[in-house]
């Protein structure tokens, strides 16, 4: 209901697929019905995230994502830190954009096991040497801070909690005032402990 305003002042608008919402409630998205509100707004600025199952597995999200009808440059792809480092490899080198969505072991942002799976993302990129527009969903605190060099984030944080902020420009500005480095240098990874029953 906000777009035409968003529009209005952003440089750059991403329409999110609303698969989350959709999750915590139960409910079953319309994806069709998404793809015809994206269609008018998509361009080189504007883009959208692509449809994702966030509890799903790689080929459920692969099949989504075959079903995306519009122009790749427009879209990012999601990978979900709980699927294989493998689909991560072969979405970079098929998609020009990623997001990468916090689930299952990792999905509580900022938590030493979410940090090391982001780590071990990033490294398979540069040991790859792909660097695809990079955009981490629902933690732009920990994307803002580093050390990723994440080219997007986002976060619902200040439009839930505005009202009870005593200034919510400052809250914004904060957010805007940090960017995360432009390179990453490989990290050390610390390997788990082999699950022994």
């Amino acid at each position: 209901r906000d777009l035409a305003a968003c529009l209005a002042v952003g440089q750059s608008v991403m329409l999110d697929n609303g698969a989350f919402s959709a999750w915590t409630r139960g409910a079953a998205p319309d994806w069709p019905a998404y793809y015809d509100w994206v269609a008018p707004v998509l361009s080189p600025v504007h883009w959208a995230v692509v449809p994702d199952v966030i509890d799903g597995d790689g080929p459920a999200n692969d099949r989504l994502a075959a079903q995306w009808p519009h122009r790749r440059e427009w879209a990012g792809v999601v990978w979900h830190l709980h699927e294989p480092l493998d689909r991560l490899a072969a979405l970079a080198d098929a998609w020009p954009r990623i997001c990468f969505g916090s689930s299952g072991d990792y999905r509580d942002p900022g938590s030493d096991r979410w940090r090391a799976r982001i780590d071990a993302a990033w490294n398979l990129l540069v040991r790859r040497g792909a660097s695809p527009w990079t955009h981490m969903l629902r933690a732009m605190d920990q994307a803002s801070a580093g050390p990723w060099p994440f080219a997007s984030a986002d976060s619902t944080n200040l439009a839930r909690n505005h009202a009870a902020a005593p200034d919510p420009e400052r809250m914004a500005a904060r957010i805007d005032t940090r960017n995360p480095p432009t390179v990453w240098a490989s990290r050390h990874e610390q390997m788990e402990m082999l699950d022994v029953a």
